[in-house]
């Protein structure tokens, strides 16, 4: 593949994964959520927005730590990806929740910019998986979730 044609599936990539096109991103569905708003399950639905940030920061983890190596080691579904709901998540909590989203999230970009390593060569371990098919993973993950809290930002009357 051309150096240029790379470049813009990666930048595109990238934009799709950390930036709002058909949707919200992640920091706006986010952005002046009231602290008690967090822990909330509105009437029916399985999920608190806690809830949904912890496991979005698991699972994209997960795919970073797939994506590195040979050696990862397969977790349980869905014990291993779903965090029980807390009375009361403190900000500091919360604050290292959203860090190790970024922080993971920039792994994951290091990756995308390996110019030595191919998008779409299967990986050596797994069933197929490649770079660019991760990629897309977690774009999808996290944009499904990310709507998932506005909706519960909704039904709690804490959305714009």
């Amino acid at each position: 593949m051309e150096q240029n044609s790379r470049t813009s599936i990666v930048t595109e990539l990238k934009r799709l994964i950390t930036k709002s096109h058909a949707h919200v991103s992640l920091e706006e569905a986010l952005a002046d959520l009231p602290p008690k708003a967090r822990t909330e399950i509105p009437g029916g639905l399985p999920y608190s927005i806690w809830q949904l940030v912890d496991h979005m920061r698991f699972t994209q983890k997960d795919i970073v730590e797939f994506s590195l190596s040979a050696d990862y080691k397969a977790k349980s579904w869905p014990d291993d990806y779903w965090t029980s709901n807390k009375e009361e998540v403190t900000d500091e909590e919360w604050e290292a929740s959203l860090k190790e989203l970024n922080t993971d999230r920039a792994a994951f970009f290091e990756l995308l910019n390996n110019g030595e390593l191919n998008l779409f060569s299967p990986f050596e371990w797994g069933e197929g998986q490649n770079l660019f098919k991760e990629a897309v993973l977690i774009a999808d993950h996290n944009a499904y979730h990310t709507a998932e809290i506005v909706v519960i930002r909704r039904l709690l009357k804490c959305w714009k």
